[in-house]
């Protein structure tokens, strides 16, 4: 069983440094792969159209070029990067690409890639940046513009029975995303930060069913190690915004820590929030996307009438997660120029003063170079709070 185990962890490994392998060959194969940029994107109405969602990720480790003589500068590094490479042709065998309004970087810059890249279908999703009844209203006709555009351009019609059948699927995977999350309460955990972010990017990249398949034997492969003596350390939770590649957490473990919990956007904000099965479907993605996604760009109204209320109601997932998983301390990793999150940061502050949750702040320029710099801090701070 352990050679079972080391076969499918190097069977994710492979995926994740050949990401987009898989949904070539199924673009060969004649199946549409419909790109996206966001978690804001509800990838249920794409499945349910009989093509396959694929998440467009950057790279640390390429250079941006191309893609800094189109965007500025000042733009969000992780969205330059999926950019520069997508112009290089990384994502050559995308038949579309999806842009939500997840933050000013992908609003405004919807026509560059619109105009400078060669897909045959490009849709942006308007996203109502506050949660009230006519948010609700407003995004349920966003969304249902979104399925028409795709029925035009896939020239099949998304029956209701479709999107429920979406929905139900895509809660299975967040259902066996969930175990594995579940994996990390053990002392210490039995899967490290640095596999699990490597399955959870692999997977946004598969078919659902081939996703949730891959998970399955993961879960099994783990199994094993119930039992065995590995070492403990200081128990961390990552929070921010898109972190698509291993090296912060990778670096995190190495110094002895153990990466237990995340509130990032392709992690625990986006992976384990489900979507109603009892409802309309349109209705329930509209709860789930506005709603349930925990992003800074949604303002949401503070009911409770003093600062603390509203940042405990607002950043409240942080604190369970922070208990669920006995963290001893965060760390907030952000881009630089992630406008969102960085008008963020006195909150996050406050909070994680108000939890008790020791906390390292990074801001950094999504590249490999900076690992050194980042190495110092984080060591420093794992001694500190070890």
């Amino acid at each position: 069983m352990g050679e079972d185990r080391e076969n499918i962890l190097r069977t994710v490994q492979s995926h994740y440094n050949d990401y987009g392998a898989r949904a070539k060959q199924l673009s060969d194969e004649g199946k549409k792969i419909i790109g996206y940029v966001c978690s804001f994107v509800p990838i249920e109405i794409i499945e349910a159209s009989g093509a396959i969602p694929f998440r467009v990720r950057g790279d640390i480790h390429e250079p941006v070029t191309i893609g800094d003589t189109l965007l500025e500068t000042i733009v969000c590094p992780y969205y330059r990067s999926c950019f520069d490479l997508s112009l290089k042709g990384k994502y050559a065998f995308l038949s579309g690409l999806v842009i939500p309004h997840g933050c000013d970087s992908m609003v405004r810059s919807y026509s560059v890639w619109s105009y400078s890249l060669p897909y045959s279908y490009f849709h942006f999703v308007n996203i109502p940046s506050v949660c009230v009844e006519s948010s609700f209203e407003f995004f349920r006709e966003e969304l249902n513009t979104f399925r028409k555009s795709l029925e035009k351009f896939l020239g099949r019609p998304i029956a209701e029975d479709d999107l429920a059948q979406a929905i139900r699927r895509r809660n299975a995977y967040r259902e066996k995303v969930k175990a594995l999350y579940g994996l990390r309460s053990e002392e210490p955990p039995l899967i490290s930060g640095t596999e699990l972010t490597q399955v959870l990017t692999v997977c946004g990249g598969l078919p659902v069913d081939e996703a949730m398949s891959l998970i399955d034997k993961v879960l099994a492969g783990i199994e094993e190690r119930k039992g065995s003596h590995r070492k403990k350390g200081p128990r961390i939770l990552i929070d921010g915004a898109c972190l698509d590649n291993i090296e912060l957490i990778k670096l995190v473990e190495e110094l002895g820590g153990h990466v237990v919990a995340d509130t990032i956007c392709n992690g625990a904000r986006d992976q384990l929030p489900k979507t109603n099965e009892e409802e309309d479907p349109i209705a329930a993605l509209c709860e789930r996307y506005l709603d349930k996604v925990n992003c800074p760009k949604t303002y949401r109204e503070n009911r409770s009438g003093t600062f603390e209320g509203d940042i405990a109601s607002r950043f409240g997932d942080i604190g369970r997660y922070a208990r669920e998983f006995r963290v001893d301390g965060a760390i907030l990793y952000l881009y630089r120029y992630c406008d969102p999150f960085g008008f963020e940061v006195p909150a996050r502050k406050a909070y994680y003063k108000s939890i008790n949750v020791p906390l390292l702040h990074l801001e950094d320029v999504y590249s490999a170079g900076t690992v050194g710099q980042l190495r110092t801090r984080i060591q420093a701070f794992l001694e500190m709070i070890g």
